[in-house]
């Protein structure tokens, strides 16, 4: 054996993607023997993969050791719903509601294309973060603005192939022009204000498919980079046509790709399901023959207990986006009804312009403790357990990775985080996992592999100076203000109107301000 000399290299890890053995720590495995109890036992890391797990495995010739003693090896969490665009948008929103956020966070007008650099800076950005706080597969449903453009795409892909990250990645795409996506916006806003949304252009269905297909043939998850993989990226049922929800259910089927979109976010989503879907929006996703295991619904907050029956035969899964749904003012996920359906549950950030974080931990937090409040029974309330796994293998089998990450497990990816327990967070030690929920919040992360190779060491990224990513997005700041500042004041146009439309469509709303199961003659547990 080897002892452990691992040190950066001009962005390169001596020992990275070689043979590791992880020596008697703590573990929490999320697999079928032990799910999130903790146990000790040591892992042999080798080709990439968890080669053997054991308490009688001792260290091979050639293989690097790790020592086991007072720390907690986990696997990678898993960011189910995020986007990069937002990266660099962070702080810059607080107190609008989705509908009014957006027109400020993702402009109608005023948005010129970014260079490709800068879309790989701030793809590096969220996967630096992401990394650091125990992330190893991020979820990015990339929206580009004023249109997707391949460029941006290989920009992406080459910043979290530097990172060293695993991600699934979308072009998103909307068909249907902005102001027909909301219920009662042209009563509002002036013709000759219409015809400045109306005139943003949008891809066809046919465009994005083919877009999309190229994309599919040169992001596959084969070769070198097999961590990486584009997935089709829809926005949501009321902003695409049928066609183009039939295409992306078409290639996620052929490729068995992740089918990502948004669903039930808001009331005001609610409300248009209700006007003009005859009710359901996952009844029509039922007619187009596109719900399915590859499909992802990102939020679900709105969701009646007829339509989580319908994604739970056809075994779909959610990604619960708790901080945007509170900093929005969006709603809250009926969490135990969710669990109990068995439907998969899986956990997001969201953007950072919604949730300012990309580190999942404030999530899992935020999930762990802000459904105790929806209900008296303690029974229906989440544990740490349960938000580990979400977290971790829930997140894995919505981004179509179960059978490769989010569990740790001989033949599986050796993608895991290892923490300190020698810190404050677990001083004094007692249930490790509950501490990992309430108490750790990433700085007692030592080191994260993904695909048995070390990415952060010591609490630092190893493939990305992050010095030189923080300098190189400062050089950019004061054009990107200059460049915000235009776009926002060119979109202040539909302020007015886009407020009357959200009050109109809260005041056709008569249910409660979280979820319609939080009523108190509602859905109450037998």
């Amino acid at each position: 054996m080897t002892e452990r000399n691992l040190h950066r290299s001009d962005g390169r890890l001596a020992g990275g993607g070689g043979a590791f053995f992880i020596d008697s720590p703590t573990v929490i495995a999320v697999d079928k023997q032990h799910g999130t109890t903790p146990f000790t036992t040591s892992l042999r890391i080798a080709g990439g993969q968890i080669a053997e797990m054991g308490t009688d495995l001792r260290p091979l010739p050639g293989e690097t050791v790790i020592s086991g003693k007072n720390r907690l090896v986990t696997p990678g969490q898993v960011n189910a719903h995020t986007h990069n665009w937002e990266a660099f948008w962070r702080g810059t929103q607080d107190n609008l509601p989705l509908e009014l956020w957006m027109l400020m966070c993702y402009p109608l007008l005023g948005t010129e294309p970014l260079a490709p650099e800068m879309v790989r800076l701030r793809a590096l950005l969220l996967a630096t973060e992401s990394l650091k706080s125990g992330v190893t597969t991020v979820v990015d449903d990339a929206y580009e603005l004023p249109t997707q453009r391949l460029d941006h795409l290989a920009a992406e892909f080459a910043a979290y192939s530097q990172a060293g990250i695993r991600a699934n990645v979308s072009g998103q795409i909307s068909d249907i022009p902005f102001l027909d996506t909301m219920p009662f916006a042209r009563d509002y806003l002036a013709p000759e204000v219409q015809r400045l949304a109306d005139d943003c252009s949008v891809l066809s269905s046919s465009d994005y498919l083919r877009f999309a297909q190229e994309a599919i043939a040169s992001f596959d998850g084969s070769g070198e980079d097999e961590r990486l993989r584009f997935m089709l990226g829809p926005s949501a049922p009321q902003r695409c046509t049928a066609e183009l929800l039939i295409g992306c259910g078409e290639l996620a089927a052929e490729h068995d790709l992740e089918f990502h979109t948004h669903v039930l976010e808001t009331r005001t989503q609610r409300v248009h399901a209700d006007r003009d879907f005859n009710g359901s929006f996952i009844e029509w996703f039922e007619q187009l023959g596109i719900l399915s295991p590859r499909l992802t619904l990102a939020h679900g907050v709105w969701l009646r207990p007829a339509e989580l029956e319908l994604l739970s035969e056809n075994g779909c899964s959610i990604a619960h986006n708790p901080l945007s749904n509170m900093k929005l003012g969006s709603g809250l996920l009926p969490w135990s009804q969710v669990r109990r359906s068995g439907i998969n549950l899986a956990l997001g950030t969201d953007g950072v312009c919604s949730s300012d974080t990309h580190r999942l931990s404030e999530v899992m937090k935020s999930a762990a403790l802000v459904h105790k409040i929806t209900s008296d029974d303690p029974e229906e309330w989440p544990t740490a357990g349960e938000v580990i796994e979400a977290a971790t293998l829930g997140g894995a089998r919505s981004a179509r990775l179960g059978h490769k990450v989010g569990s740790l497990e001989p033949g599986k990816s050796a993608d895991l985080v290892i923490y300190d327990l020698d810190t404050l967070a677990f001083c004094p030690r007692q249930d490790v996992s509950k501490q990992l929920i309430y108490s750790e919040n990433g700085s007692s992360i030592r080191q994260v592999m993904v695909a048995g190779r070390m990415v952060v060491e010591d609490g630092e990224t190893v493939l990305v100076d992050e010095a030189e990513l923080r300098r190189d997005i400062a050089e950019i700041t004061p054009w990107l203000h200059r460049w915000q500042a235009e776009a926002q004041r060119a979109n202040e146009v539909f302020l007015e109107g886009f407020w009357k439309q959200y009050r109109h469509a809260v005041r056709r709303w008569s249910g409660s301000m979280c979820s319609p199961w939080h009523s108190p003659h509602e859905w109450r547990r037998p």
